[in-house]
């Protein structure tokens, strides 16, 4: 879908963001490349890095807050985002603000921004279906998930969008209820195989077949990844509980016909 057809790259945006670890840091190198302003504020000190990458780090939050950003993004892991958000003094806030969550679960941080932010403030919920590895060689044909919860500065949030937008990207509006049961079926579920596999302790073979070489990558990738983001792709979305029953039942009554054809055969002899 196409967020405007007025313009064919995005007005200059001053974009906050919360938690600047390599997630964060993967998303303002393209934005800074679009001439967005960036400032940052992080648990970490990353005063050098951000000086590098022409970024202002605040290590006082109030500060921050201060800082007048047209755009707060908001990229802590997900278990922690209650907290680091209940933390923040947004009674220092300028003027009407839109906050924006990057994260792998959707209802989650909806509940919580709408909890804990003034209520003239705006809320984009997003997910990059994307990170540093498979975005590295940029970001065409990949897919952005958002959706509009709390949206009164149109031009803001076109802008921001805009970005996405303009590098390409599949943009796909969807409800946040029906992205954590899709990303439960669908991302929790390559997670969980990928874990499974990595307890298993699979290893490539002299003898490897395709799909074989297949599962050994995904359980590679799998584990690149943390287990605070595992745990938190569980926690944090309702839909995932189930979709961990069905995968139980399912390798069951597999097991169960294997065992079935085993004695029908072991009769049969």
């Amino acid at each position: 879908m196409s967020i405007s057809s007025s313009s064919s790259s995005p007005q200059t945006l001053k974009i906050g963001v919360v938690a600047f670890g390599p997630f964060g840091q993967f998303l303002a190198k393209t934005m800074i490349k679009q001439g967005h302003t960036l400032t940052t504020t992080s648990r970490t000190d990353y005063t050098q890095l951000c000086n590098n990458m022409g970024v202002s780090f605040f290590r006082d939050v109030g500060a921050f807050i201060e800082a007048d950003n047209d755009v707060i993004m908001i990229c802590t892991s997900i278990l922690s985002l209650s907290k680091v958000m209940q933390s923040m003094p947004f009674h220092l806030l300028k003027r009407p603000t839109l906050f924006v969550d990057v994260l792998s679960v959707k209802e989650h941080p909806r509940d919580v921004l709408l909890q804990v932010l003034p209520e003239e403030s705006d809320v984009l919920c997003t997910h990059p279906m994307f990170g540093p590895e498979s975005g590295s060689h940029g970001w065409k044909g990949l897919t952005f998930v958002f959706d509009k919860i709390r949206i009164r500065n149109i031009a803001t949030c076109s802008n921001f969008l805009r970005i996405f937008e303009n590098e390409g990207c599949k943009m796909l509006e969807m409800s946040c209820e029906e992205h954590d049961k899709v990303a439960a079926r669908s991302q929790f579920i390559t997670h969980t195989v990928g874990r499974i596999l990595a307890e298993m302790e699979i290893k490539s073979t002299s003898m490897n077949t395709k799909s074989f070489e297949t599962l050994v990558q995904l359980k590679e990738n799998m584990v690149t990844h943390s287990y605070d983001l595992f745990s938190g792709l569980f926690i944090c979305n309702r839909f995932a509980k189930q979709e961990l029953v069905n995968l139980e039942l399912a390798l069951g009554k597999i097991k169960q016909k294997l065992l079935e054809r085993l004695d029908e055969e072991q009769n049969m002899n």
